[in-house]
């Protein structure tokens, strides 16, 4: 048992401690990053994470859901860290980030699949940065000798000479959107998803004037308002399937939404089973655990009769 917890709940972050005599756990939930969607409450084992739908104000926008964690029911295993879409969870053990379900091998790792061709960065690179809705790219020039450029199209033919870009995209919060692969130049970005799913909104459902979704949705182009009905209606090129927007809908039959399939690291484990089960249709985790078992079958026929590769 901890000999002293800690909860406290700021602007800023949502933290959780328990001390103990020889290590020290942390939770962090980073409110600029977290966008009150429903992958922590549904992924946690102990029911430990609540998401509130927050009261709203009439003649103003929806505000997102507020997530709140029951330090009686937490237990700092990290789950909630690990599937985070934005990175807004992160749970430390003596100041470091350490995941005891990512180290035990009872639960895989998010693949965030992003490459980046600097070479088909324009010389302002600034609507790159632009096009991203959580303002995750930054690019810059570089000289020979380490110096900055502010802007690349101010130097001399010569001065450019020895200049080299760099991209960076800050993965740990990226939910891989797929928006600036679409609206930077074509070929600089290529994202994988590693969340899919379908979204369906029953316009007929929704209550009239009614956008509280597209209030909340923090990906630009997921949602959008039509300009035919005034109805909001939705993108799965651009969704992460996140439910944010589930979150906040005041109608429950009017937004649905369906995980399909999750893109991870290998895993064997009956804990990513469970959190699968709660993340997903029934339909699509039958499908995962089916493909598994048929390549562990495979596996163990080869390994009988001495095969090597496929």
């Amino acid at each position: 048992m901890p000999l002293r917890t800690i909860k406290k709940d700021t602007a800023e972050a949502l933290t959780l401690e328990w001390v103990l005599h020889v290590k020290n756990y942390k939770l962090t939930n980073d409110k600029n990053h977290c966008v009150g969607c429903q992958i922590c409450s549904l992924a946690c084992p102990k029911e430990a994470i609540k998401v509130e739908k927050q009261p709203k104000v009439k003649g103003q926008k929806a505000e997102k859901a507020k997530i709140d964690v029951d330090l009686a029911k937490c237990n700092f295993c990290g789950i909630c860290d690990v599937l985070c879409p934005y990175g807004a969870m992160k749970v430390m053990v003596d100041g470091q980030h350490l995941l005891s379900v990512v180290e035990k091998e009872s639960f895989p790792q998010l693949t965030r699949d992003i490459q980046v061709n600097v070479t088909k960065l324009p010389e302002t690179g600034v609507e790159c940065e632009d096009a991203c809705p959580l303002d995750l790219i930054k690019t810059t020039w570089q000289t020979a000798d380490g110096e900055v450029v502010d802007n690349l199209a101010a130097l001399t033919e010569q001065e450019r000479q020895g200049v080299h870009v760099k991209v960076e995209i800050d993965k740990e919060h990226c939910p891989c959107c797929r928006v600036c692969e679409f609206k930077c130049p074509e070929g600089l970005i290529r994202v994988r998803k590693f969340m899919n799913g379908k979204i369906n909104i029953r316009t007929e459902k929704c209550p009239e004037g009614c956008s509280d979704c597209l209030d909340v949705c923090p990906i630009t182009g997921a949602l959008y308002l039509s300009d035919a009905d005034k109805k909001v209606y939705p993108d799965d090129a651009f969704c992460v399937y996140c439910g944010a927007c589930k979150a906040v809908c005041p109608v429950n039959e009017a937004l649905e939404l369906k995980r399909t399939s999750i893109t991870h690291t290998p895993i064997k484990s009956g804990a990513w089973n469970k959190a699968l089960e709660r993340l997903a249709s029934p339909v699509d985790v039958a499908k995962e655990l089916k493909s598994k078992r048929s390549l562990k079958a495979k596996e163990s026929v080869k390994k009988r009769i001495g095969l090597k590769g496929d």
